[in-house]
């Protein structure tokens, strides 16, 4: 490895590049204070899912692949079969979130199950413990990388409060007071967070790009010659060959990596936060589920390659979680090592940031709200606006938490590789998966079964990884893994009750999910879920049906002595501002009685600021003096949750009914319509049928009858007879055509067509017609029209129609014109005759099948009546309209009658129609 760079160089570096992302924040902000928010962008969605790619991506993958080859991949497939069920899950999911305000997810969990504060704590609690090594893990891979890239230049690394790792931490709490915790409302977004975050998933998918094509073709000369080098050398062979992975997958570890880590792209509170709280419309998902995925195949492309590249070049010398930095130094390229240490100072800064953030309001709303609420409520009372103290509450769990990461990462940090500290923090998260999922799609799941399960399941994560790993540190005497506690053997946390032979991550995975799932389910069965968990089970499972609308209102006295609409506007005022306040009572009486709906609207409003458990509690501690008790008015307040819950399964139901019985009776109707239509084809085709096939016959008969008969008198009769069979091949044809339409059968060649040429053909067909009969037919074809976009054989279907029909209503010594002419961004074709038109009633009519213009009484005009209908399909899948209206005066100056049948068609230019593709 190179000599390395000054390391107040490397400082000076980082530093800018913390500042330019606080730069990128602020203009965010700016932006959406403007109303231009830039999260409203799907691409930057997606980009911002990113976060989910730490240090563990950026230095630990290397690092793993170079102990197990292929072996790094199942970190990333857990998040790629996870955006697979977005439709399903995810979809669901922030369906509920904007629903119910939700702020975390330990808020989500909370909302769930009853507004259960004793869940939302837990969660809280278990999250902040579980996700401390991640935090660990981040300033831990940004200290070790200075190292390596200055040469351990800075003196004080070894001093407490003074080394790489705290002086990180300290600049990512300021980041996230600044941009993640200066509004009440967690609910709410936080778009320069956001856009920093979506550069600097940028700018690590960069520079590890740039690393690993410099690594692949700087130094060794392309893939080939790096792949022929490593395969040469026995122990290096085996990193790509697969046998390594099946026996990573014959152990477990793939499987049970593969669920960690989907489990983790749900539960983890940074993802939470970005694909749940800081989502705007649901939408953004359709990007996210393809975009994302690419983003993980791109930053993961040289992973192999640069380990290889590492062992070859370092053997056993340098920690392979270096070898991203380490490799551009031994190749001499000292500004991809500095890109390189600003790629991994992205990962660890975005994960820090949204990860405080999201803990703090965790921490803030689902454990210290609730005690004060509970246990000092005089405290809060005193207060005229508690907003600033639960933002210094937030402010100060960011402070605290970086302190506890950067505390794990000075005690046991150092015994673990990048990637074992991170699937610690996975495991812990997942227990949240059971009781999450659950939710969405079990209405019997209950508190209680939650709380026990998340607990039971955070115990035994806690036994069987997070105290061995400071047992390895030496903070917990070494027999505790090799003996178990009081050496009892069957409580060895890497083999409990005797399940030995395991990978640590699967034994604890395998032990935790059987205590966990076993728990939730087990007490869920035998548990009754009160009024509150009924609701919310409802408005969780049921998010997509059509909401309640009408709460009952039966027995109103239960009410009528309970909050105030004034008690309500002061307790929201308090905690939103008094214009949010005004607001949402606007144009009440703060006299009048709250009623449930006003409850439950103020519950949800506070939701959005202090969680929902917390809601509950503030509205019963502020209620008017003397007018109902706390606990009364949370019961009154399940009432109501029970009340809509049983409204929304009625109007559920009765919607149901409505909806299939209008089902039924439009498919009668229908029945009944195609009854009608059937009796009308088959009567007009029969009779359409008939009529040239008695001619036929009658002649047939007439000519094998008389074989004296005249030569000239036979020549008549038998082009009668080919006339007629004529007739009758374009009315089977046309049957033919109408039905293949109908059923979507008939194939289409949609594209680009020249309209002059096609007009040219259709007029060369008929051309014959008009001299039989007399006509001046004449054509106003433009030379320079731009092409149209349809089919050609059926474009010239519909004018040979068109001028046939003419033809045949146009009398003898007549004139019939062809004109085309752009209209705006379509083509318009018109036929014009001097025949004797189409009457103001009949110009619906003659375009459906059988039906034709003309008096009854003198006979129609001969023909089928399907030449107009099938046009008229013609052109309208094409994209286009068809008509008919009067002839324009000066074509027939004597009569001063004729039709002028007209369609469109789009120009090829325009944006294709719908349905025109076939």
């Amino acid at each position: 490895m190179g000599v390395g760079l000054d390391w107040g160089t490397v400082l000076v570096a980082a530093l800018a590049y913390l500042s330019a992302l606080f730069a990128i924040a602020h203009w965010a902000d700016r932006r959406a204070a403007a109303g231009r928010s830039v999260i409203a962008s799907p691409t930057i969605f997606a980009l911002s899912l990113a976060v989910y790619c730490t240090t563990w991506t950026f230095y630990g993958s290397v690092g793993r692949a170079a102990t197990l080859g292929i072996g790094f991949l199942p970190v990333y497939l857990g998040p790629t079969l996870l955006m697979l069920l977005a439709p399903l899950l995810l979809r669901k999911i922030l369906r509920i979130a904007k629903t119910q305000r939700i702020t975390s997810i330990a808020d989500f969990l909370s909302r769930r199950y009853g507004h259960s504060p004793l869940l939302g704590g837990l969660v809280a609690l278990t999250a902040t413990v579980g996700v401390t090594p991640y935090i660990a893990l981040q300033l831990k891979a940004v200290a070790v990388s200075f190292d390596a890239l200055t040469g351990g230049g800075l003196e004080t690394t070894h001093a407490l409060f003074l080394d790489q790792g705290f002086l990180i931490a300290a600049v990512m709490a300021l980041f996230a007071i600044v941009f993640g915790a200066r509004q009440i409302d967690a609910a709410e977004h936080h778009p320069g967070m956001v856009a920093a975050i979506a550069l600097e998933s940028l700018v690590k998918l960069v520079a590890f790009l740039a690393v690993g094509i410099f690594v692949v073709w700087g130094l060794h000369g392309g893939l080939d010659s790096l792949f022929a080098a490593a395969a040469a050398r026995p122990d290096l062979a085996r990193l790509f060959g697969g046998d390594i992975a099946l026996e990573g997958a014959a152990s477990g570890v793939w499987v049970t990596t593969t669920i960690l880590s989907a489990a983790a792209m749900l539960c983890l509170p940074r993802q939470f936060q970005v694909m749940v709280i800081e989502s705007v419309d649901e939408r953004q998902l359709d990007r996210a589920v393809w975009l994302f995925p690419l983003y993980l195949l791109l930053i993961n492309l040289f992973v192999l390659p640069v380990a290889l590249s590492g062992l070859m070049t370092f053997g056993g010398r340098v920690d392979p979680d270096l070898f991203v930095v380490a490799l551009p130094l031994h190749g001499g390229a000292e500004w991809l090592a500095l890109l390189a240490f600003l790629g991994g100072l992205s990962a660890a800064a975005g994960m820090i940031v949204v990860e405080t953030v999201a803990l703090s309001t965790m921490l803030c709303n689902d454990l210290v709200v609730p005690v004060l609420l509970r246990f000092r409520p005089a405290a809060l009372a005193r207060s005229a606006d508690p907003a600033p103290l639960l933002l210094m509450v937030r402010r100060v769990a960011i402070v605290a938490i970086l302190l506890f990461g950067y505390g794990y990462y000075r005690l046991a940090g150092s015994a673990y590789a990048l990637v074992s500290i991170g699937l610690i923090s996975f495991a812990a998260v997942a227990q949240f998966a059971p009781a999450l999922i659950g939710g969405l799609y079990w209405r019997g799941a209950t508190r209680r079964g939650a709380v026990a399960g998340v607990a039971a399941g955070a115990l035994v994560w806690a036994y069987t990884l997070l105290l061995p790993s400071f047992a390895r540190s030496g903070w917990l005497p070494a027999s505790f893994i090799a003996d178990g506690p009081w050496s009892i053997a069957a409580l060895r946390p890497y083999a409990l009750f005797g399940l030995e032979g395991w990978d640590p991550l699967a034994h604890a995975l395998f032990w935790s999910a059987l205590a966990n799932i076993g728990t939730y389910v087990g007490l869920s069965l035998f548990d009754r879920p009160d009024a509150a968990e009924r609701a919310q089970a409802a408005a969780f499972v049921d998010v997509f049906e059509p909401a309640t609308t009408a709460v009952s209102q039966a027995s109103p006295a239960d009410w009528r002595n309970a909050a105030s609409v004034g008690d309500l506007t002061r307790v929201v005022a308090r905690f939103l501002g008094p214009q949010r306040a005004e607001q949402a009572f606007a144009g009440a009486d703060p006299d009048e009685a709250a009623g449930p709906e006003r409850l439950r609207l103020a519950e949800r409003l506070l939701a959005g600021a202090i969680g929902g458990a917390s809601a509950r509690v503030a509205l019963a501690s502020s209620v008017s003096a003397g007018a109902v008790e706390a606990a009364e008015l949370l019961r009154m307040l399940d009432e109501t949750s029970d009340v809509i819950a049983h409204s929304r399964q009625l109007e559920l139901k009765t919607a149901e009914l409505e909806r299939a019985t209008d089902a039924l009776r439009a498919a009668n109707e229908r029945l009944t319509e195609l009854d009608r239509l059937k009796d009308d084809f088959l009567s007009t085709v029969t009779h359409e049928l008939r009529t040239p096939l008695t001619s036929i016959r009658a002649l047939s008969e007439i000519l094998h009858d008389d074989p004296e008969l005249e030569p000239e008198q036979r020549q008549e009769f038998l082009a009668v007879v080919i006339k007629e069979s004529e007739r009758l091949t374009r009315l089977i044809n046309q049957v033919l055509d109408m039905a293949k339409i109908e059923a979507g059968a008939l194939d289409w060649r949609i594209e680009a067509i020249d309209p002059a040429l096609l007009l040219t053909q259709a007029v060369a067909a008929t051309e014959a017609l008009f001299l039989e009969r007399g006509i001046v037919l004449s054509v106003d074809i433009p030379g320079n029209l731009p092409p149209v976009r349809g089919d050609e054989d059926r474009v010239i279907q519909v004018v040979v129609n068109l001028l046939s029909n003419a033809a045949k209503f146009t009398p003898t010594g007549g004139r019939t014109r062809l004109e085309a002419k752009l209209d705006g961004d379509t083509l318009r074709i018109t036929v014009i005759d001097s025949g004797p038109g189409v009457a103001r009633k009949d110009r619906n009519i003659v375009f459906e099948r059988f039906r034709q213009a003309g008096d009854t009484l003198t006979g129609k005009p001969a023909g089928t009546g399907l030449g107009l209908a099938i046009a008229k399909r013609i052109v309208e899948h094409l994209g286009g309209r068809i008509g008919v209206e009067d002839a324009p005066a000066g074509l027939d100056a004597e009569s001063g009658k004729g039709a002028a049948f007209w369609f469109t068609l789009p120009l090829a230019e325009a944006e294709a129609p719908q349905g025109a593709a076939g």
